[in-house]
């Protein structure tokens, strides 16, 4: 069984800057694209960047510009660089791997076959 551990978060002032990291526990050799959702409280659990195995990006709007989703093969391990970070970006982030991200999603939902365990992030104004 695959495992996507996450790591990264953490506590910041706004303009400030995180790097979250999801490392697969195994080389998975697929198609899946991989992505970061979040869940704010009182929010729907949101799409906010993902990566295909061909490299595609996708942002939310309200995140282009200052997110940046990157991938390490050799390591199996993506990244979200996340800058100029701001209070609405608090949230609990997720990682997530399967065929088809939808944009907006319960957290471990199993239509999505793989899911990191989540990590705060909190931006202080």
């Amino acid at each position: 069984q695959v495992q996507l551990v996450e790591s990264g978060g953490g506590s910041v002032q706004a303009g400030g800057s995180l790097r979250l990291s999801c490392t697969a526990s195994k080389f998975i050799f697929d198609d899946d694209d991989m992505g970061w959702y979040r869940q704010a409280p009182g929010h729907e659990c949101e799409l906010v960047s993902s990566i295909s195995s061909e490299g595609s990006t996708y942002y939310v709007d309200s995140v282009k510009g200052r997110f940046t989703i990157s991938q390490d093969n050799a390591k199996n391990t993506v990244y979200l660089q996340m800058k100029d970070l701001k209070p609405e970006d608090t949230a609990v982030y997720y990682c997530a791997r399967g065929l088809f991200l939808p944009d907006t999603i319960a957290p471990m939902d199993v239509s999505i076959p793989y899911w990191g365990q989540g990590t705060q992030v909190t931006v202080s104004s």
